[in-house]
Parts: structure tokens; sequence; C-alpha cells
């Protein structure tokens, strides 16, 4: 099992956000980026938002 990620310097925005998040399984991950997206760029939390985070997950940790 590897860590996965998102990291939210891949993806500029106004917020200049330069939060990573990163666990062991797809499904921690997602519910972690979701709750950080809703709260801090005030996404909506939807099926098709989640289709599309799972999307950005990669494989490993973000770089320093």
């Amino acid at each position: 099992m590897s860590r996965k990620y998102v990291d939210c310097r891949d993806y500029p925005s106004d917020a200049k956000c330069t939060v990573a998040i990163s666990a062991d399984s797809e499904e921690e991950l997602v519910a972690a980026a979701i709750q950080h997206a809703v709260a801090i760029h005030k996404e909506k939390d939807t099926p098709e938002f989640r289709r599309q985070m799972r999307e950005l997950i990669k494989e490993g940790m973000p770089p320093a």
C-alpha cells in the first residue's frame, strides 16, 4: 500500500492555498480533501465533484 495525496499547489486559485493532504486509502483522502475544498475553497460536495477529486489523486508523497 502506498500513500496517496492531493496538493492544492498543483491547482492555483484565488485562495493561494498551499495545503497538501495525504492518506493511505483513497476513501480517507477523498473525505479529507472534500472537507477542505468545501470549507476553504467554497466548493459544493456533489457526486460529480467527488469524481473529479479522485482524478486529482497522485501516488506517493507531496513534494516539500
